[in-house]
């Protein structure tokens, strides 16, 4: 495929119009991503979530900077809401990031959620692998900020970066977002304000709740007075809490390199194969869901569910459980299940 060999030259724009045909999921898509899939496996992929307002926008363009003075290169997916108008990004990439505009070294892409939960766009996995297959070294999620709902990041990452910033009133939110689960590591960004150091400790009061296991390892309940940040002695991380200012750089350096003993924490301790184990899992169920869904619809006469089964469920005549095992099993609608 023409289209396949640009991109894993290095084509700029074969890169792009690659990305566009995955996320419009065309009839090229499989193939090209059939293709992609052995050059993969390579880049660093980091998240970068937290609520609307923390800076997450500044600070993965801060992070890219931060990557590119080390010489290496850098993909950025930038996850917006969607407009109702267009169906596109609301923000997009020419708003965000400006500075690093023109920098051959990194490429920007935006996305919508399309309806999408949890935080990332539906072909956010499969646009990872593009950027991976163009050689990308490190690759920022920028998750949409919808808030409690969006720990698909922690499945799509290597590393999770949860951003706080003080006096957003965030510190029970963040229990409640179950941030202490998906987070390898903390940045109370906007450290210059009022309020950083509570919120810093109020991340650390947190840590020290109780004992459990969570993402990636975390020890979520380490964070008692004499345990340093970082991997443990019993093998298992505590997310480190890092004050940055993004939009000065402040903290940043740090935040990386904090990110880069994470990564080799995760090759020495062998969950970076348990993490990708899992997700070849998710990401195998998610396409066998997409191709039986799809198989079922082509089976039927509209190419959509049928219209006297929708109705016999929604007058409460017949069971979603009962109508989907007679779709499955291709019954009609008045026949009995055995």
């Amino acid at each position: 495929m023409e289209l396949l060999d640009r991109l894993l030259a290095g084509e700029r724009r074969a890169l792009a119009r690659a990305i566009s045909c995955v996320e419009d999921q065309g009839p090229e898509a499989r193939a090209l991503l059939a293709g992609l899939y052995p050059h993969t496996g390579r880049a660093h992929v980091i998240g970068v979530t937290g609520a609307p307002g923390t800076g997450k926008s500044s600070l993965v363009n801060a992070l890219a900077r931060a990557y590119r003075a080390q010489g290496l290169t850098v993909g950025i997916i930038a996850v917006d809401p969607t407009s109702p108008f267009s169906g596109g990004a609301l923000l997009g990439d020419r708003v965000r990031m400006r500075d690093l505009a023109g920098d051959q070294g990194t490429f920007i892409r935006s996305m919508a959620t399309r309806g999408s939960l949890g935080g990332l766009a539906h072909t956010t996995g499969e646009v990872v692998l593009a950027l991976d297959a163009a050689g990308f070294e490190r690759i920022l999620i920028e998750t949409v900020g919808v808030g409690q709902a969006e720990v698909d990041i922690a499945s799509a990452a290597h590393t999770t970066v949860v951003v706080e910033a003080p006096g957003l009133g965030d510190e029970i939110q963040a229990i409640k977002a179950g941030v202490l689960e998906i987070a390898d590591l903390f940045a109370v960004n906007k450290a210059d304000r009022e309020g950083a150091d509570h919120t810093v400790m109020a991340l650390k009061m947190m840590q020290g709740l109780g004992p459990s296991m969570g993402h990636h390892g975390v020890s979520a309940g380490s964070g008692k007075p004499g345990h340093q940040p970082g991997e443990q002695p019993d093998g298992t991380w505590l997310p480190p809490i890092t004050k940055t200012v993004a939009i000065h750089g402040e903290g940043v350096p740090a935040l990386r390199d904090w990110i880069e003993e994470h990564a080799a924490y995760l090759e020495r301790s062998g969950l970076r194969g348990r993490w990708e184990l899992a997700r070849a899992r998710t990401e195998l169920e998610h396409i066998l869901r997409d191709r039986l869904m799809a198989t079922l619809l082509a089976r039927q006469p509209a190419g959509q569910l049928p219209d006297e089964i929708l109705e016999a469920v929604a007058g409460r005549r017949l069971d979603p459980y009962t109508a989907a095992e007679r779709l499955l099993a291709g019954r009609e609608p008045s026949e009995p299940v055995r």
